[in-house]
């Protein structure tokens, strides 16, 4: 006796897990002055935090193996260099913001450890970055944001 595909999966009961994409919270760096000659300009693009070439691009989600580092981001919101417990291991500033997140996940007591990462909102940092990014990224501000 064969059963098809389809018959298989009605018979498997529904346990209530829905996988979907998951709002959280990160921080990114603003490379200023990466070409090393004396100006105080940025490049235009987001880098992570604690791998300083790995680059946020515009048009494609950011991405990693959850088994070796994956993209990190945090369940609360964080707004500055203090809440992320930013110990400076590089230059320049900060900007911060939600992301979705969705792939495989990794939850860990403060947030997330995700296959697949999309900025969604860009909300807190210097003003100037913040315009300049959010046109980069065509995100806006998310608004007010709940700790």
């Amino acid at each position: 006796m064969s059963i098809d595909d389809n018959e298989l999966a009605w018979r498997l009961k529904h346990e209530g897990v829905r996988a979907g994409e998951i709002v959280a919270y990160r921080a990114w760096r603003v490379l200023i002055n990466p070409g090393g000659w004396f100006r105080r300009s940025s490049d235009d693009r987001l880098h992570s935090v604690y791998m300083r070439d790995y680059v946020w691009h515009p048009d494609e989600p950011a991405s990693g193996d959850v088994r070796t580092h994956g993209i990190y981001s945090f369940r609360r919101v964080i707004r500055s260099n203090e809440d992320y417990g930013y110990v400076k291991l590089g230059d320049g500033p900060l900007l911060f913001g939600k992301v979705k997140i969705w792939g495989e996940i990794v939850e860990h007591e403060a947030g997330y450890r995700s296959e697949f990462g999309k900025i969604v909102s860009l909300d807190y940092g210097d003003p100037d970055l913040l315009h300049k990014f959010r046109r980069i990224y065509r995100v806006n501000h998310g608004g007010p944001v709940a700790r």
